[in-house]
Protein backbone atom coordinates (compact mmCIF):
# COMPACT_ATOMS: atom_id res chain seq x y z
CA UNK A 1 0.00 0.00 0.00
CA UNK A 2 1.33 3.44 -0.94
CA UNK A 3 -0.14 6.51 0.79
CA UNK A 4 0.48 9.42 -1.58
CA UNK A 5 -1.16 12.45 -3.10
CA UNK A 6 -0.77 10.67 -6.44
CA UNK A 7 -0.36 13.88 -8.45
CA UNK A 8 3.00 13.03 -10.05
CA UNK A 9 2.54 10.94 -13.27
CA UNK A 10 6.14 9.65 -13.23
CA UNK A 11 5.83 8.42 -9.66
CA UNK A 12 2.50 6.75 -10.45
CA UNK A 13 4.04 4.93 -13.41
CA UNK A 14 6.87 3.71 -11.18
CA UNK A 15 4.39 2.38 -8.64
CA UNK A 16 2.37 0.68 -11.38
CA UNK A 17 5.54 -0.90 -12.80
CA UNK A 18 6.53 -2.13 -9.33
CA UNK A 19 3.16 -3.89 -8.97
CA UNK A 20 3.55 -5.51 -12.39
CA UNK A 21 7.04 -6.83 -11.59
CA UNK A 22 5.79 -8.22 -8.25
CA UNK A 23 2.82 -9.90 -9.92
CA UNK A 24 0.35 -7.95 -7.78
CA UNK A 25 -2.88 -6.22 -8.84
CA UNK A 26 -2.51 -2.46 -9.15
CA UNK A 27 -5.42 -0.57 -7.60
CA UNK A 28 -5.85 3.20 -7.31
CA UNK A 29 -8.21 4.33 -4.56
CA UNK A 30 -9.39 7.92 -4.90
CA UNK A 31 -10.56 10.00 -1.96
CA UNK A 32 -12.72 12.98 -2.83
CA UNK A 33 -12.07 15.49 -0.05
CA UNK A 34 -13.67 18.91 -0.16
CA UNK A 35 -11.01 21.61 -0.77
CA UNK A 36 -12.34 23.59 2.22
CA UNK A 37 -11.74 20.58 4.44
CA UNK A 38 -8.20 20.23 3.07
CA UNK A 39 -7.47 23.87 3.86
CA UNK A 40 -8.93 23.60 7.37
CA UNK A 41 -6.92 20.49 8.18
CA UNK A 42 -3.79 22.09 6.79
CA UNK A 43 -4.29 25.09 9.08
CA UNK A 44 -4.47 22.76 12.09
CA UNK A 45 -1.10 21.13 11.42
CA UNK A 46 1.98 22.12 13.41
CA UNK A 47 3.71 22.93 10.11
CA UNK A 48 1.20 23.38 7.33
CA UNK A 49 1.83 23.25 3.59
CA UNK A 50 2.20 26.81 2.20
CA UNK A 51 -1.17 28.03 0.95
CA UNK A 52 0.07 28.57 -2.61
CA UNK A 53 1.43 25.01 -2.76
CA UNK A 54 -1.83 23.57 -1.46
CA UNK A 55 -3.84 25.57 -3.99
CA UNK A 56 -1.64 24.20 -6.78
CA UNK A 57 -2.17 20.64 -5.58
CA UNK A 58 -5.93 21.10 -5.50
CA UNK A 59 -5.94 22.52 -9.04
CA UNK A 60 -3.93 19.50 -10.25
CA UNK A 61 -6.48 16.92 -8.98
CA UNK A 62 -8.95 16.92 -11.95
CA UNK A 63 -6.15 16.33 -14.48
CA UNK A 64 -4.69 13.51 -12.34
CA UNK A 65 -8.08 11.81 -12.28
CA UNK A 66 -8.30 11.87 -16.08
CA UNK A 67 -4.75 10.52 -16.43
CA UNK A 68 -5.41 7.61 -14.06
CA UNK A 69 -8.14 6.23 -16.31
CA UNK A 70 -5.63 5.90 -19.18
CA UNK A 71 -2.63 4.45 -17.32
CA UNK A 72 -3.68 0.79 -17.18
CA UNK A 73 -4.54 0.31 -13.51
CA UNK A 74 -6.40 -2.92 -12.80
CA UNK A 75 -8.97 -0.99 -10.78
CA UNK A 76 -9.64 2.69 -10.13
CA UNK A 77 -12.19 3.07 -7.38
CA UNK A 78 -13.68 5.56 -5.00
CA UNK A 79 -14.69 4.32 -1.51
CA UNK A 80 -18.39 4.69 -0.82
CA UNK A 81 -17.56 6.00 2.64
CA UNK A 82 -14.21 6.27 4.36
CA UNK A 83 -13.96 5.39 8.04
CA UNK A 84 -11.19 7.65 9.31
CA UNK A 85 -9.20 6.35 12.25
CA UNK A 86 -7.72 8.98 14.56
CA UNK A 87 -3.95 9.11 14.22
CA UNK A 88 -3.55 9.29 18.00
CA UNK A 89 -5.29 5.93 18.55
CA UNK A 90 -4.10 3.27 16.10
CA UNK A 91 -6.35 0.23 16.20
CA UNK A 92 -9.35 2.13 17.52
CA UNK A 93 -11.48 1.53 14.41
CA UNK A 94 -11.02 -2.22 14.70
CA UNK A 95 -11.73 -2.00 18.41
CA UNK A 96 -14.94 -0.01 17.83
CA UNK A 97 -16.16 -2.68 15.41
CA UNK A 98 -15.30 -5.34 17.98
CA UNK A 99 -17.23 -3.44 20.64
CA UNK A 100 -20.35 -3.44 18.49
CA UNK A 101 -20.07 -7.18 17.86
CA UNK A 102 -18.88 -8.37 21.29
CA UNK A 103 -19.40 -5.59 23.83
CA UNK A 104 -17.02 -5.28 26.76
CA UNK A 105 -18.08 -3.59 29.98
CA UNK A 106 -16.37 -0.45 31.21
CA UNK A 107 -17.38 2.02 33.90
CA UNK A 108 -17.23 5.80 33.51
CA UNK A 109 -16.94 8.39 36.27
CA UNK A 110 -17.06 12.13 35.58
CA UNK A 111 -14.18 13.95 37.20
CA UNK A 112 -15.08 17.60 37.70
CA UNK A 113 -11.90 19.66 37.62
CA UNK A 114 -13.20 23.14 36.76
CA UNK A 115 -16.23 24.79 38.30
CA UNK A 116 -17.80 27.35 35.98
CA UNK A 117 -20.74 27.84 38.31
CA UNK A 118 -20.99 31.64 38.16
CA UNK A 119 -23.38 33.00 40.78
CA UNK A 120 -25.22 29.72 41.39
CA UNK A 121 -22.86 26.99 42.67
CA UNK A 122 -25.65 24.71 43.98
CA UNK A 123 -27.70 25.04 40.80
CA UNK A 124 -24.69 24.37 38.58
CA UNK A 125 -23.67 21.31 40.59
CA UNK A 126 -27.23 19.97 40.56
CA UNK A 127 -27.48 20.38 36.78
CA UNK A 128 -24.12 18.70 36.14
CA UNK A 129 -24.99 15.84 38.50
CA UNK A 130 -28.32 15.31 36.76
CA UNK A 131 -26.59 15.32 33.39
CA UNK A 132 -24.05 12.77 34.63
CA UNK A 133 -26.84 10.45 35.70
CA UNK A 134 -28.73 11.06 32.45
CA UNK A 135 -25.63 10.35 30.36
CA UNK A 136 -25.21 6.96 32.02
CA UNK A 137 -22.12 7.76 34.07
CA UNK A 138 -21.47 5.67 37.17
CA UNK A 139 -20.28 8.44 39.44
CA UNK A 140 -18.64 11.79 40.06
CA UNK A 141 -15.11 12.39 41.32
CA UNK A 142 -13.62 15.67 42.52
CA UNK A 143 -9.99 16.73 42.62
CA UNK A 144 -8.61 17.49 46.07
CA UNK A 145 -6.63 20.71 45.77
CA UNK A 146 -6.50 23.91 47.77
CA UNK A 147 -5.61 26.10 44.77
CA UNK A 148 -6.80 25.47 41.22
CA UNK A 149 -3.98 23.72 39.38
CA UNK A 150 -2.39 25.31 36.29
CA UNK A 151 -3.19 22.27 34.14
CA UNK A 152 -6.89 23.16 34.48
CA UNK A 153 -7.40 26.89 35.03
CA UNK A 154 -6.08 30.02 36.69
CA UNK A 155 -5.22 30.04 40.38
CA UNK A 156 -8.04 32.44 41.33
CA UNK A 157 -10.77 30.30 39.78
CA UNK A 158 -12.86 28.21 42.19
CA UNK A 159 -11.73 24.81 43.43
CA UNK A 160 -14.05 23.83 46.30
CA UNK A 161 -13.14 21.62 49.24
CA UNK A 162 -14.12 18.22 47.83
CA UNK A 163 -15.53 16.33 50.80
CA UNK A 164 -17.90 19.17 51.69
CA UNK A 165 -18.97 19.34 48.03
CA UNK A 166 -19.41 15.58 47.84
CA UNK A 167 -21.68 15.77 50.89
CA UNK A 168 -23.92 18.14 48.94
CA UNK A 169 -23.77 15.92 45.86
CA UNK A 170 -24.88 12.97 47.98
CA UNK A 171 -28.30 14.62 48.08
CA UNK A 172 -28.24 15.80 44.47
CA UNK A 173 -26.98 12.68 42.71
CA UNK A 174 -28.86 9.61 43.93
CA UNK A 175 -27.39 6.43 42.48
CA UNK A 176 -24.00 7.89 41.59
CA UNK A 177 -20.73 6.80 43.19
CA UNK A 178 -18.90 9.70 44.83
CA UNK A 179 -15.30 10.26 45.88
CA UNK A 180 -12.01 12.02 45.23
CA UNK A 181 -9.33 11.53 42.64
CA UNK A 182 -7.21 11.96 44.62
CA UNK A 183 -6.86 13.15 48.24
CA UNK A 184 -3.25 13.91 49.26
CA UNK A 185 -2.29 12.26 52.55
CA UNK A 186 -0.61 15.53 53.55
CA UNK A 187 -3.93 17.43 53.80
CA UNK A 188 -5.75 15.55 56.54
CA UNK A 189 -4.87 13.27 59.43
CA UNK A 190 -5.67 9.69 58.34
CA UNK A 191 -8.18 9.20 61.15
CA UNK A 192 -10.11 12.33 60.15
CA UNK A 193 -10.16 11.15 56.55
CA UNK A 194 -11.48 7.76 57.70
CA UNK A 195 -14.32 9.49 59.55
CA UNK A 196 -15.09 11.74 56.56
CA UNK A 197 -15.24 8.91 54.03
CA UNK A 198 -17.30 6.69 56.33
CA UNK A 199 -19.83 9.48 56.77
CA UNK A 200 -20.09 10.03 53.01
CA UNK A 201 -20.58 6.30 52.51
CA UNK A 202 -23.50 6.30 54.95
CA UNK A 203 -25.06 9.38 53.35
CA UNK A 204 -24.83 7.79 49.89
CA UNK A 205 -26.02 4.34 50.93
CA UNK A 206 -22.68 2.68 50.28
CA UNK A 207 -21.56 4.53 47.14
CA UNK A 208 -18.39 6.27 48.38
CA UNK A 209 -14.85 5.62 47.15
CA UNK A 210 -11.57 7.08 48.32
CA UNK A 211 -8.86 8.06 45.89
CA UNK A 212 -5.67 8.71 47.80
CA UNK A 213 -2.11 9.68 46.91
CA UNK A 214 1.14 11.14 48.20
CA UNK A 215 0.49 14.69 46.93
CA UNK A 216 2.74 16.58 44.54
CA UNK A 217 2.22 20.37 44.62
CA UNK A 218 4.37 22.20 47.14
CA UNK A 219 2.79 25.60 46.40
CA UNK A 220 -0.61 24.81 47.89
CA UNK A 221 0.99 23.31 50.99
CA UNK A 222 3.06 26.44 51.60
CA UNK A 223 0.09 28.74 50.95
CA UNK A 224 -2.06 26.94 53.53
CA UNK A 225 0.66 26.39 56.11
CA UNK A 226 0.91 22.64 55.60
CA UNK A 227 4.13 20.62 55.81
CA UNK A 228 5.36 19.17 52.54
CA UNK A 229 7.91 16.50 53.43
CA UNK A 230 10.17 14.74 50.90
CA UNK A 231 8.60 12.20 48.56
CA UNK A 232 9.88 9.19 50.51
CA UNK A 233 8.23 10.48 53.69
CA UNK A 234 4.98 11.23 51.90
CA UNK A 235 4.90 7.69 50.55
CA UNK A 236 5.43 6.43 54.10
CA UNK A 237 2.41 8.54 55.06
CA UNK A 238 0.42 6.96 52.21
CA UNK A 239 1.05 3.50 53.64
CA UNK A 240 0.13 4.68 57.13
CA UNK A 241 -3.06 6.33 55.87
CA UNK A 242 -4.30 3.23 54.04
CA UNK A 243 -3.59 1.09 57.09
CA UNK A 244 -5.44 3.57 59.33
CA UNK A 245 -8.48 3.64 57.05
CA UNK A 246 -8.68 -0.14 57.06
CA UNK A 247 -8.28 -0.30 60.84
CA UNK A 248 -10.99 2.26 61.61
CA UNK A 249 -13.45 0.73 59.15
CA UNK A 250 -13.16 -2.81 60.51
CA UNK A 251 -15.86 -4.25 62.80
CA UNK A 252 -15.65 -3.68 66.52
CA UNK A 253 -13.84 -1.15 68.69
CA UNK A 254 -10.81 -3.16 69.77
CA UNK A 255 -7.23 -1.89 69.79
CA UNK A 256 -5.24 -2.16 66.57
CA UNK A 257 -1.53 -2.89 66.24
CA UNK A 258 -0.34 -3.19 62.65
CA UNK A 259 2.71 -2.76 60.48
CA UNK A 260 3.01 1.04 60.71
CA UNK A 261 0.04 2.04 62.86
CA UNK A 262 -1.06 1.41 66.45
CA UNK A 263 -4.42 2.64 67.77
CA UNK A 264 -5.74 2.16 71.32
CA UNK A 265 -9.27 1.72 69.95
CA UNK A 266 -11.10 1.70 66.64
CA UNK A 267 -14.31 3.45 67.61
CA UNK A 268 -15.35 5.03 64.32
CA UNK A 269 -19.11 5.34 63.96
CA UNK A 270 -20.95 5.38 61.70
CA UNK A 271 -19.13 2.56 59.96
CA UNK A 272 -19.15 2.51 56.14
CA UNK A 273 -22.20 0.73 54.73
CA UNK A 274 -20.03 -1.31 52.38
CA UNK A 275 -16.34 -1.87 51.77
CA UNK A 276 -15.12 1.51 50.52
CA UNK A 277 -12.74 1.06 47.57
CA UNK A 278 -9.34 2.67 48.16
CA UNK A 279 -7.78 3.76 44.86
CA UNK A 280 -4.13 4.81 44.87
CA UNK A 281 -3.40 7.59 42.41
CA UNK A 282 0.10 7.81 41.00
CA UNK A 283 2.38 5.82 38.74
CA UNK A 284 5.79 5.82 40.39
CA UNK A 285 7.14 2.40 39.53
CA UNK A 286 9.43 1.72 42.49
CA UNK A 287 7.20 2.75 45.38
CA UNK A 288 3.71 3.99 44.48
CA UNK A 289 2.74 1.01 42.33
CA UNK A 290 4.19 -1.33 44.94
CA UNK A 291 1.99 0.28 47.61
CA UNK A 292 -1.05 -0.07 45.34
CA UNK A 293 -0.22 -3.72 44.66
CA UNK A 294 0.09 -4.53 48.36
CA UNK A 295 -2.57 -2.39 50.01
CA UNK A 296 -5.11 -0.86 47.62
CA UNK A 297 -8.33 -1.99 45.95
CA UNK A 298 -7.43 -0.13 42.79
CA UNK A 299 -4.78 1.97 41.08
CA UNK A 300 -5.31 4.99 38.86
CA UNK A 301 -2.94 5.25 35.88
CA UNK A 302 -2.47 7.45 32.80
CA UNK A 303 -4.69 6.54 29.83
CA UNK A 304 -2.07 6.81 27.07
CA UNK A 305 -1.67 3.28 25.74
CA UNK A 306 2.11 3.26 25.52
CA UNK A 307 2.55 4.53 29.08
CA UNK A 308 -0.32 2.40 30.38
CA UNK A 309 1.15 -0.82 29.01
CA UNK A 310 4.42 -0.21 30.88
CA UNK A 311 2.73 0.75 34.15
CA UNK A 312 0.41 -2.27 34.00
CA UNK A 313 3.35 -4.62 33.58
CA UNK A 314 5.07 -3.09 36.61
CA UNK A 315 1.91 -3.11 38.73
CA UNK A 316 1.19 -6.75 37.96
CA UNK A 317 4.77 -7.75 38.75
CA UNK A 318 4.50 -5.98 42.12
CA UNK A 319 1.26 -7.91 42.75
CA UNK A 320 2.99 -11.19 42.06
CA UNK A 321 5.90 -10.26 44.34
CA UNK A 322 3.38 -9.49 47.10
CA UNK A 323 1.66 -12.85 46.57
CA UNK A 324 -1.49 -11.16 45.33
CA UNK A 325 -3.56 -11.94 42.27
CA UNK A 326 -3.26 -8.89 39.94
CA UNK A 327 -6.99 -9.20 39.26
CA UNK A 328 -7.62 -8.11 42.86
CA UNK A 329 -6.32 -4.61 42.07
CA UNK A 330 -8.78 -2.79 39.84
CA UNK A 331 -7.15 -0.70 37.12
CA UNK A 332 -8.63 2.72 36.53
CA UNK A 333 -7.35 5.51 34.29
CA UNK A 334 -7.75 9.25 34.15
CA UNK A 335 -8.61 10.53 30.68
CA UNK A 336 -8.93 14.15 29.51
CA UNK A 337 -10.60 13.82 26.10
CA UNK A 338 -11.95 16.36 23.66
CA UNK A 339 -15.28 14.94 22.46
CA UNK A 340 -17.11 16.83 19.73
CA UNK A 341 -20.54 16.33 18.20
CA UNK A 342 -18.68 15.93 14.90
CA UNK A 343 -15.13 16.46 13.68
CA UNK A 344 -15.69 20.14 13.01
CA UNK A 345 -17.00 20.65 16.53
CA UNK A 346 -14.02 18.76 17.99
CA UNK A 347 -11.68 20.99 15.97
CA UNK A 348 -13.47 24.09 17.26
CA UNK A 349 -13.03 22.91 20.88
CA UNK A 350 -9.34 22.36 20.25
CA UNK A 351 -8.98 25.82 18.76
CA UNK A 352 -10.76 27.42 21.72
CA UNK A 353 -8.70 25.64 24.37
CA UNK A 354 -5.24 25.23 22.89
CA UNK A 355 -3.80 28.65 23.80
CA UNK A 356 -0.27 28.81 22.40
CA UNK A 357 -0.06 25.03 21.91
CA UNK A 358 -0.17 24.01 18.22
CA UNK A 359 -3.60 22.67 17.32
CA UNK A 360 -2.31 19.28 16.19
CA UNK A 361 -0.31 18.84 19.40
CA UNK A 362 -3.29 19.75 21.59
CA UNK A 363 -5.62 17.49 19.59
CA UNK A 364 -3.20 14.57 19.92
CA UNK A 365 -2.68 15.18 23.64
CA UNK A 366 -6.45 15.11 24.27
CA UNK A 367 -7.32 12.45 21.65
CA UNK A 368 -9.71 14.91 19.96
CA UNK A 369 -12.54 13.26 18.05
CA UNK A 370 -16.19 12.25 18.09
CA UNK A 371 -17.88 9.91 20.54
CA UNK A 372 -17.52 7.13 17.94
CA UNK A 373 -13.75 7.67 17.86
CA UNK A 374 -13.50 7.40 21.63
CA UNK A 375 -15.55 4.20 21.79
CA UNK A 376 -12.79 2.35 19.95
CA UNK A 377 -10.10 3.91 22.11
CA UNK A 378 -11.89 2.96 25.31
CA UNK A 379 -12.36 -0.57 24.00
CA UNK A 380 -8.56 -0.75 23.73
CA UNK A 381 -8.40 0.18 27.42
CA UNK A 382 -10.97 -2.47 28.35
CA UNK A 383 -8.96 -5.09 26.47
CA UNK A 384 -6.01 -4.24 28.73
CA UNK A 385 -8.04 -4.87 31.87
CA UNK A 386 -9.12 -1.32 32.71
CA UNK A 387 -12.37 -1.35 34.69
CA UNK A 388 -13.16 2.37 35.07
CA UNK A 389 -12.32 5.54 33.17
CA UNK A 390 -12.34 8.80 35.11
CA UNK A 391 -13.29 11.30 32.39
CA UNK A 392 -12.28 14.92 32.90
CA UNK A 393 -13.71 17.05 30.08
CA UNK A 394 -11.37 19.99 29.42
CA UNK A 395 -14.27 22.03 28.01
CA UNK A 396 -16.79 21.28 30.78
CA UNK A 397 -18.93 24.37 31.20
CA UNK A 398 -22.30 22.85 32.04
CA UNK A 399 -24.66 19.89 31.66
CA UNK A 400 -24.76 19.93 27.84
CA UNK A 401 -21.08 19.07 27.71
CA UNK A 402 -21.60 16.08 30.00
CA UNK A 403 -24.38 14.73 27.78
CA UNK A 404 -21.91 14.27 24.90
CA UNK A 405 -20.65 11.26 26.86
CA UNK A 406 -23.97 9.43 26.53
CA UNK A 407 -23.12 7.50 23.31
CA UNK A 408 -19.82 6.40 24.89
CA UNK A 409 -21.33 5.04 28.10
CA UNK A 410 -24.17 3.37 26.18
CA UNK A 411 -21.67 1.42 24.09
CA UNK A 412 -20.18 -0.20 27.21
CA UNK A 413 -23.27 -1.04 29.26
Amino acid sequence: MVDTLGLDPARRRAQLDLARRAGLPAVAVLFDTDPAVCRRRNAQRDRGVPAAVLDGQLRRVPAALRELSLEGWDLVTRPAGAAIEPAHSPGSRRAADEQRLRPAQLGFVLQISAFGWGDDPPGWLAAVAAAAAGAGLDGIALMDHLIQIPQVARAWEPIPEPWVTLGMLAGLAPGLRLGTLVTPVTFRAPGILAKTVATLDVLTGGRAFCGIGAGWWDREHAAFGLPFPPAADRLDQLEEAIETLRALWQPGTKAYHGTRVSLPETTCYPRPVAQVPIIVGGSGERRTLRIAARLADGCNLPSGLDVLDRKLAVLREHCREAGRDPAEVAVTVQDIPVIGDDRGHAAAIVERLRGRTPAATFARRHQAGTAADHIGRYRLLAERGVSTVFVSLPDLAGPRDVLRLAPVTAAFR
